[in-house]
């Protein structure tokens, strides 16, 4: 097992280092002057001279991915020497010069915001949706297997902007049941926390167990029909045994991958329920710095969702050896 993980983690180091050297250079190499598309069409060359100077973008490329690196661990300082020296601690993933302060800062902010939406969210719709799905296999045909079937096609029809203006209007402005979404953080009020992002999590929550209530149902059915199931059935072992230890366990094994595809790709940014419920998260972040060419925070950005989806695929490797057995061995 431990080998296992060793290879997997390994993997991840790898994969995420030519992430960095791909999007460094796209963002700073590629482009002919990174400063005058941050500066805007209406800097001078002084501006640009400016811009080239606080972010050290007159050295080689490699020198700028080498000190970018660097400063993760070490902290770097910006524009040395100048009038507008910053010192960047570590972890440093940039410096935004557009919004005096460093990158780190400005994640540590919206980064848990958008991980408390997407986990409560998350929690949501994998408890309803694998439940939902589930139990509509083993019973197939009735009326509640239709009305499931009913519900998730209509829950994956909808739009988060869409639904999510319903309940807003329905439980807080109509029945006053849940007050206007709000974000506090989790250390200082956990109740207060909770209340704040119910709406969100219900809206990101029942949109996709819609999904994964149809997926969790096809899976169980193909697995109801394999071999070892009937024979397990034939020797008299009970049902809920069948169903949970034999069938569950192998329905489930692709859910997980999907699971951790989702919520890793979640997790770099839910920008439309950000915008929705008036939360200042990672999204929201990440579109205004686009928007502004804030390219230091986009570099960040996106970096950090794809640790997020490197972190999520691990995870989902390690529960694939704990689900079945036969992945650790192979």
């Amino acid at each position: 097992m431990a080998r296992f993980i060793t290879r997997r983690v390994l993997v991840g180091v790898v994969t995420l280092i030519a992430i960095s050297i791909i999007v460094f250079g796209l963002f700073f190499a590629v482009p002919s002057s990174p400063a005058k598309v941050m500066c805007g069409k209406n800097c001078d060359p002084a501006q640009i001279a400016v811009v080239e100077t606080r972010l050290g973008l007159r050295e080689p490329i490699t020198t700028q991915y080498t000190k970018f690196m660097s400063g993760i661990f070490v902290g770097r300082t910006y524009a040395k020497g100048t009038d507008f020296e910053q010192r960047c601690d570590a972890p440093c993933l940039g410096y935004s010069f557009r919004n005096n302060e460093p990158v780190t800062a400005i994640l540590g902010r919206t980064v848990p915001v958008t991980i408390s939406i997407v986990t409560g969210a998350a929690i949501v719709w994998l408890l309803i949706g694998i439940s939902l799905g589930m139990i509509s296999a083993l019973r197939r045909g009735t009326v509640f297997d239709k009305v499931a079937i009913g519900i998730s096609l209509t829950g994956a029809s909808m739009q988060v902007y869409f639904f999510g203006l319903i309940l807003l209007y329905i439980l807080v402005y109509l029945t006053g049941l849940l007050p206007f979404p709000s974000y506090t953080p989790l250390t200082q009020n956990p109740g207060q926390w909770a209340v704040g992002l119910l709406l969100p999590w219900l809206t990101l929550g029942f949109l996709n167990s819609a999904i994964y209530a149809r997926l969790s149902r096809a899976q169980m059915l193909e697995t109801l029909s394999e071999d070892y199931v009937r024979t397990a059935r034939a020797k008299g072992l009970p049902l809920r045994r069948v169903y949970t230890k034999h069938a569950l366990r192998a329905a489930i094994t692709p859910i997980v991958t999907i699971a951790g595809l989702d919520i890793g790709a979640s997790l770099g940014g839910t920008f439309i329920t950000e915008t929705i419920f008036g939360f200042r998260g990672l999204g929201k972040e990440t579109v205004d710095a686009v928007n502004f060419l804030n390219l230091p925070i986009v570099v960040a950005t996106v970096l950090l969702a794809a640790v997020f989806i490197i972190v999520a695929n691990l995870i989902v490797d390690v529960l694939y050896a704990v689900i079945d057995p036969r992945v650790r061995l192979s």
